[in-house]
């Protein structure tokens, strides 16, 4: 299945996608796609649903991230060898893990707000992993049946934030309002024949900066999922994005940064595209 939510900024609906490729409503089903939502139970009746029976949607209206109230936003850093070495940070040996906060989420589309006082803003594509069922100190074969899904995420940066200010955490680069574009589906695990083999992109203003593959995580999805488990009780509706391969602005010679204007376009192989326009924060 791939989830979604549709509407306006606050109020949007849970929706599903079609095989014909439609939006259809499913406000009469579920109150929306989170944590309450996205059980293994839950997600087996909406499998069941005839879909061509539900309301349709225009196919104009406005998308929002495809899951929200997250109890936490795990992200893992330097989890491609290669995005690591442009860096010039070296292999890790265990996940670098960090935060995003839940106020940064946004819909796919939506504008990327550069913050007050920002000079190093990056972008960087990943994919999410959504999380189904509670996972305790499990282990990674246990880890599969506990996620509900995946999807795109933007990890946008603020590298001046995040480096130059950071201390030894990244949060501050990590979470400013719009930061964490999802979406535009949350897919089901059914619908992905091999997860870490998945080919990811990113364009800036038309130009590609990234070019990778899932194959290359250091740490897959499995591992990751089980390796935090150990130091912290993962819940229905917990987001963890993984890691970006290179092609960041921050690896680049000279360093390249986005700017009001800019347009980043994104995608992974069967999760769906992305695309937002950079603009100056307000006021």
């Amino acid at each position: 299945m791939k989830l979604l939510r549709h509407g306006d900024s606050g109020i949007e609906k849970p929706g599903i996608l079609d095989d014909q490729g439609n939006i259809r409503d499913l406000s009469a089903h579920i109150s929306d796609i989170d944590g309450t939502t996205l059980n293994p139970d839950s997600l087996a009746q909406i499998s069941k649903l005839d879909l061509s029976l539900l309301p349709l949607v225009e196919s104009s209206t406005r998308l929002g991230a495809c899951t929200t109230n997250p109890g936490k936003f795990v992200a893992i850093g330097l989890n491609y060898s290669d995005h690591a070495k442009e860096t010039g940070a070296p292999i890790p040996e265990e996940p670098v893990v960090f935060y995003k906060t839940d106020t940064c989420i946004c819909g796919p589309y939506d504008n990327v707000i550069q913050p007050k006082n920002s000079t190093k803003l990056d972008w960087e594509v990943e994919i999410a992993i959504v999380m189904g069922s509670t996972a305790r100190n499990i282990s990674e074969t246990e880890a599969e049946s506990c996620i509900a899904g995946y999807c795109v995420v933007n990890d946008v940066s603020e590298r001046a934030f995040q480096i130059d200010r950071g201390g030894s955490q990244w949060s501050k680069g990590k979470g400013c309002d719009t930061f964490g574009p999802l979406g535009p589906w949350l897919v089901t695990c059914d619908e992905i024949d091999d997860v870490q083999n998945l080919d990811m992109w990113l364009d800036v203003n038309g130009q590609r900066m990234q070019t990778g593959n899932t194959r290359t995580m250091i740490f897959n999805c499995n591992y990751l999922v089980s390796y935090l488990s150990d130091f912290m009780t993962l819940m229905p509706g917990d987001i963890i994005t993984t890691g970006t391969p290179p092609g960041v602005g921050l690896g680049m010679d000279p360093q390249t940064w986005l700017h009001p204007g800019d347009v980043v376009e994104l995608g992974i192989e069967n999760l769906g595209q992305q695309k937002q326009t950079i603009v100056s924060f307000p006021g």
